[in-house]
């Protein structure tokens, strides 16, 4: 079986409508200059648009992920692809990581295209995903997060999830360490000791915040403390890390880069790792394996591609991991965000928890004469 051709497809769905963007502004009342985003009040509401990258082979088997990659990027793997076999997926992971330098891309710019390989592999073989790296859970627990709220506002959320079993939360964050103590407290007093709350200030601390906070975290039972601080400096996450027993979890904006945000873990600046597998199947479980032998974890920062399909496989797969990620109302928030794009049968979060399920690759179905009425870029 060789590759045959690479195609980047670009979707518009005239009926969803976007946002139109953030913008940074100042958060008040705050000794320090910080900044947060908000959504633009001005500007053109445009048709949402998704991008999928397909993998085609003279076999007719096709590898199709959601994906961030552009034109130029799909004509890099093209360029190097066509003509292999897809069961050298390690050898062109090896080619294109290495090759990043060289190429002129970011770390982890590729992703998708190994996210494709896995598929095909599965489709080819008649097996999931998670069969083919080896199952170590039935269903992956789920934390639903939150907005920057007042304590009504999170507590009202929670109950939200309640309904469909959820039985973590996260919160985010902008408002500075003394503000968000409070809140905190409030909301671990309604929920009970038993319920799990984390926690993402999402850059707003500074030091002196960050293990004021931690230190009240660990009293509240937090599971995590994450991303408090700009990850920029090394040095201040060590201090950090070494100050609170709450484990730390940085490398959110650095979870691109394999090389860098392992070298955080080896250095002490983190405690567990961020990873997305728009960065790549392959790169997720070198980073997990790597994670696993250090005695820590790795924990997949949002809801993955194909609407959830891929990070529920990761996390069936991956001992070292607590949660998947949801943002969503209900039950089927995941369904309603790929049944636009043709999609049928984005997970389910059921008691509580994400399922893959049992078909090959990434068990993704289509509607495929509606995925294709939605094209109107082919690169």
């Amino acid at each position: 079986m060789r590759i045959s051709d690479v195609k980047l497809r670009v979707l518009e769905n005239p009926e969803s409508k976007g946002g139109r963007g953030h913008e940074i502004v100042q958060v008040p009342g705050l000794r320090r200059i910080q900044y947060r985003h908000q959504g633009r009040q001005e500007g053109e509401v445009q048709s949402v648009r998704q991008s999928f990258l397909e993998v085609y082979t003279d076999a007719g088997i096709v590898g199709r992920c959601t994906t961030t990659m552009n034109a130029h990027q799909a004509d890099i793997v093209r360029d190097h692809a066509v003509g292999r076999s897809p069961w050298e997926r390690e050898a062109l992971f090896q080619q294109l990581y290495k090759g990043t330098r060289w190429v002129y891309q970011p770390p982890g710019w590729f992703g998708d295209f190994d996210n494709c390989l896995w598929d095909i592999l599965g489709k080819t073989a008649g097996l999931p995903v998670y069969a083919l790296v080896g199952k170590v859970r039935a269903c992956f627990p789920v934390y639903l997060t939150g907005g920057d709220m007042d304590t009504a506002g999170y507590l009202r959320h929670i109950a939200e999830g309640k309904e469909c079993g959820i039985q973590a939360y996260k919160f985010h964050s902008y408002k500075g360490g003394k503000a968000d103590i409070p809140i905190y407290r409030e909301v671990r007093q309604e929920v009970g000791p038993d319920y799990a709350l984390l926690t993402d200030p999402v850059s707003s601390y500074d030091l002196r915040e960050a293990i004021e906070v931690g230190r009240v975290l660990e009293e509240l039972d937090f599971v995590w403390l994450e991303e408090p601080m700009h990850e920029q400096k090394m040095n201040l996450y060590q201090e950090l890390c070494r100050e609170l027993t709450i484990p730390v979890m940085g490398t959110e904006m650095l979870m691109h880069d394999m090389g860098l945000t392992s070298q955080w873990l080896i250095q002490g600046a983190t405690d567990r790792l961020r990873a997305n597998a728009r960065h790549g199947t392959t790169q997720v479980l070198k980073l997990a394996h790597m994670a696993e032998l250090h005695g820590a974890n790795i924990e997949m920062n949002g809801q993955g591609g194909l609407f959830g399909h891929i990070h529920a496989h990761l996390g069936c797969c991956i001992d070292n991991t607590d949660f998947y990620e949801y943002f969503n109302r209900g039950s089927d928030g995941l369904r309603k965000l790929g049944e636009p794009w043709g999609l049928l049968n984005a997970p389910l979060i059921e008691d509580g928890h994400i399922k893959p399920n049992d078909e090959p690759g990434w068990g993704a179905v289509w509607d495929e004469d509606k995925f294709t009425s939605l094209v109107v870029e082919t690169h």
